[in-house]
């Protein structure tokens, strides 16, 4: 029977754990898009990744350290629901922006605090939520009733 050598066990295991990071990184990348917030300001362009699968809505913004000043993430669901969020692990202060289907804000919850497990209802039934860095609606004056177009390929 031949003998592994004592030093490939952990090189070997190495590869592996190198290999399945690659792998889930991968498979975690989200879509993005683009999305046009009206507000009484101006048209206002952000980047977002748009997490759409359960996998990607169940991580969101979770042990994030910084995002760019015009970035942000978009949860959508296949049909309007009174959804619920937190932020729990989230290291980054939010606004969070409720959608309705027709694309107006139902609201902004504003400043949410940082690893904060209390729930942030939407209120009503809505299709999407948008993340941006804290501050952000206060600074392009987004409140409710503005209106929000998405920009990316349905298909």
């Amino acid at each position: 029977m031949r003998h592994v050598p004592r030093l490939c066990a952990p090189v070997i295991a190495g590869l592996v754990t190198v290999l399945f990071l690659a792998v889930w990184a991968h498979a975690a990348e989200m879509p993005l898009g683009k999305v046009t917030v009206k507000t009484a300001t101006g048209e206002h362009v952000f980047t977002v990744e748009r997490a759409e699968t359960q996998a990607h809505k169940s991580r969101g913004l979770m042990h994030r350290r910084h995002m760019k000043a015009d970035h942000g993430m978009l949860f959508t669901w296949p049909d309007e629901r009174n959804v619920s969020m937190w932020m729990s692990n989230t290291v980054l202060s939010l606004d969070m922006v409720f959608i309705k289907k027709d694309g107006r804000v139902h609201r902004v919850q504003a400043n949410t605090v940082p690893f904060s497990e209390t729930i942030i209802e939407a209120g009503v039934p809505v299709l999407r939520v948008l993340e941006l860095n804290a501050g952000t609606a206060a600074r392009i004056g987004l409140k409710p009733g503005d209106t929000i177009t998405f920009d990316w390929d349905q298909s």
